[in-house]
């Protein structure tokens, strides 16, 4: 459901500049001009030619950084690019202030509908897999496979940790947090984030635990940091209100591409009983479950969730989809920890 807010920020031509963000090692950097929006993209390159399409969406109060880990154990199967959704990492706001689920998800098809790259094989990670979800539904001809992390679908019952983060939907209280943390410092920040989002915050390497205060720091500068997070999360809590066709599990039951569902047992935000009714509702579907993982499996078992996902390109698109190639990085990359 679109936002009836007026945008807050001002326009993204005359936004602050901060700090650059962080590329690892094999990425690429590039802003798009879409109508209505600018998107950061992130992409590695091909291995070789012909390889199908893949685009990666993150969740709450991530970016495109979310994918750096699993995308180079992707390397021989498939082209990747990961996206900032609009208000996230690198991409300024939307022109119209729209952060709903409809929104970031129109935000994605236009990325697609130019860049004439689908179908691809979608990826998305809480909200984004909310947001690919319904792309997934609405427009089947971008979609080959669609593989979902601790997607943001529907809950009736809430797990508690996750409550804080619902309440950022609440008007008002994203300010009334701006302040009462206004002395936290980014190590803080990311502790906590690290401590909400993973199974076992131990998992995160030192490396990785300085880039992503770095990246705290970066984004704290912002002006429309918190509006984005409140924006986005308020998109989420909607999404749970809407029923008939436009609601989230029905388009789930619509969705044609073979899935992957991928589930924490340590997730403390998406609850891990939702795998089995998820794995009812998608059509062609099949399980990962990671009884130690959090909320960003595809950052603290990158190799588990690729070897997935490899498998299912195999079981779809025949054996040499699937395989692996000379040049893929084996073991896992440093993590990065801000996500949602």
């Amino acid at each position: 459901m679109p936002s009836i807010e007026p945008p807050s920020v001002p326009p993204a031509n005359v936004l602050p500049r901060v700090a650059a963000v962080r590329a690892a090692d094999g990425e690429r950097l590039g802003s798009v001009r879409l109508p209505g929006v600018t998107l950061t993209v992130r992409s590695r390159p091909p291995l070789r030619e012909g390889l199908p399409p893949a685009l990666y969406i993150h969740g709450l109060g991530g970016s495109s950084q979310n994918w750096s880990a699993l995308m180079p154990l992707l390397d021989g199967v498939v082209e990747s690019e990961a996206l900032d959704l609009p208000g996230f990492g690198d991409s300024p706001p939307p022109d119209d202030g729209d952060y709903s689920i409809t929104g970031h998800a129109r935000a994605v098809v236009r990325r697609l509908d130019a860049s004439r790259r689908g179908p691809v094989h979608l990826f998305g990670n809480s909200l984004g897999g909310a947001v690919a979800t319904r792309i997934a539904a609405a427009r089947p001809d971008l979609v080959r496979t669609l593989t979902l992390v601790s997607p943001a679908l529907p809950e009736l019952r809430v797990q508690r940790s996750a409550v804080p983060t619902g309440l950022l939907a609440v008007p008002g209280v994203a300010s009334l947090f701006t302040r009462v943390s206004r002395d936290w410092t980014a190590e803080q920040r990311v502790r906590g984030v690290t401590a909400l989002c993973y199974g076992d915050p131990d998992r995160v390497s030192p490396e990785g635990f300085r880039n992503a205060v770095e990246e705290m720091e970066r984004r704290l500068r912002l002006p429309y940091f918190w509006d984005a997070m409140a924006r986005s999360a308020r998109g989420i809590v909607n999404s749970y209100t809407v029923g008939g066709q436009y609601g989230l599990w029905r388009q789930a039951e619509r969705v044609l591409a073979p899935t992957l569902l991928v589930y924490g047992g340590r997730d403390r935000l998406v609850g891990y009983r939702m795998a089995a009714r998820a794995t009812r509702a998608f059509r062609d579907s099949r399980l990962l479950t990671l009884p130690d993982a959090g909320h960003v499996a595809m950052m603290e078992y990158p190799d588990a969730v690729a070897t997935a996902f490899r498998e299912l390109l195999a079981d779809t698109e025949g054996p040499a989809a699937g395989e692996r190639t000379d040049g893929v990085v084996e073991g896992e990359p440093a993590n990065q920890t801000t996500g949602g």
